[in-house]
């Protein structure tokens, strides 16, 4: 009975065998002779390691070419890495020399704004100094028709105010000079505050001057006028 279930698994076992494995044959137990059960076990033995040892070398292998698809695939990898980097860097220098261009079409485009606004400038003062010399010239004829007549308080007081009144040319200003300016034109209208202060207070010491000049006359025209009345009496 063990005799059968021990051929009987030498047989089973067939059946399981690796592909590589299917040259290696169990052995066989002779019929009618005496069995060497000695003889047996190491023909048995001699398979095991037999297949143990073409399972290990199946194993190197199949680890070798593992470690070889390793490889190739962190070279890859490497390559692909090395590859995108270089492409970066080529868009990155592309994009610096694109802003660069947008940058230095902005500076001319902004010279050029600017050159012609200064020519404009120019035009309207020559334009208005020509205004101004042609007004200048109507203004002295008539006043040489007039026979050289004086100029009134109101047209001193508009003298005075175009002759004070300055241009703002603000135009081709940025944001820092508009500040500046705004600065400057505050700082000239305190001293025209101050200034006019200074010329309210002296009015006023003017005015207060006067009358009792006044006074003084009112009351010395007042005395004179007692004193004839005095005589006549």
């Amino acid at each position: 009975m063990g005799l059968f279930f021990f051929c009987t698994n030498i047989v089973d076992d067939s059946k399981s065998k690796p592909k590589f494995m299917q040259n290696i044959q169990a052995p066989k137990i002779p019929e009618g002779e005496k069995v060497d059960f000695d003889d047996i076990h190491r023909k048995r033995q001699e398979k095991d390691l037999a297949e143990l040892q073409a399972l290990i070398e199946a194993h190197f292998i199949q680890r070798k070419k593992e470690e070889e698809d390793l490889v190739a695939l962190v070279n890859r990898i490497e390559k692909r890495r090395a590859e995108r980097a270089e492409q970066q860097r080529i868009r990155t220098e592309k994009e610096k020399e694109r802003q660069a261009r947008l940058a230095e079409e902005k500076e001319r485009k902004e010279q050029e704004e600017q050159r012609k606004k200064q020519d404009e400038d120019a035009k309207k003062k020559k334009a208005l100094s020509n205004k101004t010399h042609q007004y200048g010239g109507i203004q002295q004829k008539a006043d040489a028709r007039k026979g050289g007549k004086k100029q009134t308080e109101r047209e001193k007081k508009k003298k005075i105010l175009a002759d004070r009144r300055k241009p703002l040319n603000i135009d081709h200003l940025n944001e820092d000079k508009l500040k500046d300016k705004a600065s400057e034109l505050w700082q000239w209208l305190m001293e025209l505050e101050a200034e006019k202060y200074d010329l309210a207070e002296k009015l006023k010491h003017q005015k207060y001057d006067i009358t009792q000049l006044l006074v003084r006359v009112q009351d010395n025209q007042s005395a004179k006028g007692r004193g004839k009345g005095g005589r006549r009496r």
